[in-house]
């Protein structure tokens, strides 16, 4: 009875979940309707014309008024809305610290067994679990039962580590990241140094769209807040969606004016394709976002950087696909 109960529990907070998210989404879109109304209103200030339903496109047409309406009544509380700044799955971020389980696929081979525990050693509060046996439904419900906040899978392809899942919990999102050039820490130094667990400092580089922003929530947030005074730095630069990861430690000399950079190690490339409104467990969940390379416009450069993907496109391919999906 108690475990049916709990069932039901989940399947309600996974509702309340889902329904929070689509509010979300119809705030984003509400809001980025105002920033053209308001835009048509500069320009049309700016350069005297008469009629500003000229600067406006078709669809908003028809909806001038009401938006005109809502912008008079927004306030600075308001005109942003809060989904915009922060998502909902990480409204807790920062006020606890972040626990994370690191485990592999099955039957790892000891290069993917040894990048799982350097994986452990980045993330602090991280604990490392061999996966063995274990399905990943009991996987995801061990962990929501010892209150992790996250899960972080790791996969290979004959011996190389290939693949990388941040899964937020308790209800998601999930984020599938092919990783490739995996350098570990004993290539890098040949002499090791013991490793800083100090919480590090993040540096997110050309995160500049609306799906670069989710990105760097669902990376960010597997740390805690550092120090100003902690000597570790993590560094998440992309490059045309190759997210390349970094780990140094520094020192300072000569009171400050000279800094020494120190590679520690691990480093590798990662590429963003899936991100999903669910956990691993959960192979009905909708698509927020897949990448489709033969799909491709030549409009969208980079999807994660300043050329890529706005909010309106973004939910406007969801929605497509989950009336896809239905129609199926």
């Amino acid at each position: 009875e108690k475990k049916e109960e709990m069932l039901r529990r989940n399947a309600r907070l996974r509702r309340e979940y889902l329904y929070r998210k689509g509010l979300e989404g119809k705030d984003r879109e509400a809001y980025y309707k105002k920033q053209q109304v308001k835009r048509a209103l500069n320009i049309a200030a700016a350069t005297g014309l008469s009629t500003k339903k000229q600067l406006i496109s078709n669809e908003l047409r028809e909806e001038v008024t009401s938006r005109l309406a809502d912008i008079r009544y927004d306030d600075k509380k308001t005109a942003i809305p809060k989904s915009l700044l922060q998502d909902d799955e990480y409204a807790r971020a920062g006020v606890m610290d972040p626990k994370v389980l690191v485990t592999t696929s099955r039957k790892p081979s000891s290069r993917l067994t040894m990048f799982s525990k350097e994986i452990r050693l980045l993330i602090p509060n991280s604990v490392r679990m061999n996966r063995g046996t274990t399905q990943i439904k009991q996987l995801v419900d061990t962990a929501r039962g010892q209150e992790f906040t996250d899960i972080v899978m790791v996969h290979e392809h004959r011996g190389v580590p290939d693949g990388l899942i941040i899964s937020h919990l308790p209800f998601g999102p999930t984020a599938f990241f092919g990783i490739m050039n995996v350098v570990m820490r004993h290539d890098i130094q040949e002499n090791l140094v013991p490793l800083s667990e100090a919480y590090p400092h993040l540096i997110f580089s050309d995160f500049e769209s609306l799906l670069g922003k989710r990105a760097v929530n669902i990376l960010k947030y597997l740390f805690p807040v550092p120090k100003e005074d902690s000597k570790r730095v993590m560094s998440f630069v992309n490059k045309d969606d190759f997210i390349s990861f970094r780990h140094h430690i520094y020192k300072t000399e000569r009171g400050g004016q000279e800094v020494e950079l120190q590679e520690v190690g691990p480093r590798f490339e990662m590429k963003l394709y899936q991100i999903k409104l669910g956990t691993m467990d959960m192979p009905e969940a909708e698509n927020e976002w897949v990448y489709r390379p033969y799909l491709s416009n030549s409009r969208v450069k980079s999807y994660l950087g300043k050329d890529g993907i706005g909010a309106a496109d973004l939910r406007k391919r969801t929605l497509e696909e989950m009336a896809e999906r239905k129609s199926k």
